[in-house]
């Protein structure tokens, strides 16, 4: 009579993999670990994207440097939000330890300590690594909008606003050109421009313009500006391993809807840069994006149907996207069903508000004969989780009660002044460290009443049948605005396409 296979045996059986998976641990039955039973991640199924969530001090971080740290192993670079300063370990060693050699042991894990290749970046120049920016025009109306925290109709607006920008070559490339665009267009003259396309009310531009002080007032404008981040600096391998981009973002704690948003339009413009791949053997990068509720909370439904489409197609691209957050429910349903791999750690229960999200994180998750998921989740260990993924047939592997493997990395800030000497080593620093202020809007709509006549010396009405002059051809007669328009023509060109968030196709 065959020996009957054990449960352990039976759920890690649906995550056999035939081709390259990173390893997260080993199956947990009635609180033993079986670590014959493995728990595998396909690297081919990672553009399926993925969702880590759990409570606070439940080992979320953790997780991520551990699939982060083999994806780079496997020469897949990765994408980080550092928004505690915690992840900067990665660069370093990490030393055993007691809690780690227990660990190691439990799951039959070969450890060593490994350190990865990790080049640190910030948003504007207030944080710890290489300062990166995006002009206003490539972060374009939606995205835009988001930051500033405007209604349907006044993202409407701004819309309008970067329409006529964009058909008259006007480079928005920092908060001073966006303000002087609407600025034009409330006056006589601008009102003139706008005719048969809409109008920019009084009322509506005071309120962008307030929004847009109060983003400077918070450091806002050090983000918008040149030189723009280059997407392919976030694709990059060392000594055959992917590069770690570490987004080093605890000094924006208190502006969140500022760095999710930034995140968001990265994500963009990866979609919009790369070219289609089809299925891949593995990711041509991982982006993991922290702190996901911020992304979702007050989106309006087109904002969200944008993320639902971006998350949707850029799959192709062979771009790997995981949401990371406390709750499954943080993200909306339609973008989480998008989400192959989940790992979820520890939930809390202690009011009806989690009860009930509970509830519904357990319907999110195959049914399982082996576990009751709703006390599983409320009784994992710290470094555990509930786990199921797609398999390389595209099917979800049964529920696993995981135990998860220890880094290698160093668990822990490794510092700032040894953040700061990467930070000054890099071929990134130098690139773009230094602020660029090119002529742009600012400058061509300030020379522009620079050089206009004076009243005595207005030109005659144009002859019957011909049209007026409009803005650009008066402008373009400016010295000034010729040298810009030399400069910016083969970036621009006369009318720039825009993508799914607004943001600038290339």
């Amino acid at each position: 009579m065959a020996e009957q296979e054990s449960p352990a045996s039976e759920i890690a059986a649906g995550y056999a993999s035939e081709g390259a998976a990173l390893e997260l641990g080993a199956v947990v039955i009635d609180g033993q670990v079986d670590a014959a039973a493995a728990v595998r991640l396909p690297l081919a199924t990672l553009n399926r994207h993925g969702l880590v969530a759990g409570a606070t001090g439940t080992g979320k971080t953790k997780t991520l440097q551990l699939i982060a740290e083999q994806l780079s192993a496997a020469g897949v670079p990765v994408v980080l939000a550092d928004v505690k300063g915690d992840l900067s370990g990665l660069a370093a060693a990490g030393e055993a330890n007691d809690k780690v050699a227990k660990r190691s042991q439990e799951l039959g894990d070969d450890w060593a300590g490994a350190a990865f290749p990790v080049q640190f970046l910030s948003l504007g120049t207030g944080g710890k690594g290489s300062p990166i920016r995006a002009t206003i025009t490539s972060f374009g109306p939606v995205l835009l909008a988001k930051v500033l925290g405007l209604n349907e109709t006044q993202e409407s607006t701004l819309g309008l606003i970067f329409h006529w920008a964009d058909q008259r070559g006007l480079a928005l490339l920092d908060t001073k050109d966006l303000r002087s665009v609407i600025t034009h267009l409330t006056s006589d003259e601008g009102k003139e421009d706008l005719k048969g396309i809409g109008g920019v009310s009084a009322a509506t531009a005071g309120v962008i313009l307030r929004a847009l002080s109060n983003l400077e007032a918070q450091g806002g404008e050090d983000f918008f500006g040149e030189p723009e981040l280059d997407v392919h600096d976030l694709m990059r391998q060392a000594d055959g391993k992917g590069v770690v981009t570490l987004l080093e973002l605890d000094n924006l704690q208190a502006k969140p809807a500022l760095f999710s948003t930034f995140l968001m339009w990265l994500l963009a413009e990866l979609f919009e840069e790369l070219p289609e791949e089809g299925d891949l053997d593995q990711p041509k990068l991982v982006f993991f994006f922290d702190e996901a509720h911020l992304l979702f909370a007050d989106a309006s439904k087109a904002f969200l149907e944008r993320i639902e489409q971006t998350v949707k197609l850029i799959r192709s691209k062979g771009v790997g996207v995981f949401f990371c957050t406390q709750l499954p429910t943080d993200v909306p349903n339609a973008v989480l069903s998008q989400l192959g791999a989940r790992i979820q750690h520890a939930l809390r229960a202690f009011t009806p508000d989690d009860q009930a999200a509970l509830a519904k994180t357990v319907k999110t998750y195959p049914k399982t004969k082996f576990y009751e998921l709703d006390t599983a989740l409320t009784s994992l260990g710290i470094g555990e989780a509930v786990v199921t993924v797609l398999s390389e047939r595209g099917a979800p592997t049964p529920v696993a009660w995981t135990r998860l493997r220890a880094p290698r990395s160093k668990m822990g800030s490794i510092g700032d002044e040894a953040v700061a000497a990467a930070v000054s080593s890099s071929d990134l620093h130098a690139k773009y460290a230094e602020t660029i202020d090119r002529e742009s809007a600012y400058e061509r709509l300030s020379a522009k009443v620079a050089a206009a006549p004076a009243p005595e010396a207005a030109p005659a009405p144009p002859a019957p049948g011909r049209d007026e002059p409009g803005f650009l051809e008066s402008a373009m007669k400016n010295p000034a605005v010729k040298s810009f328009m030399r400069s910016a023509a083969s970036a621009l060109g006369r009318e720039i396409t825009r993508g799914l968030f607004g943001n600038r196709r290339r």
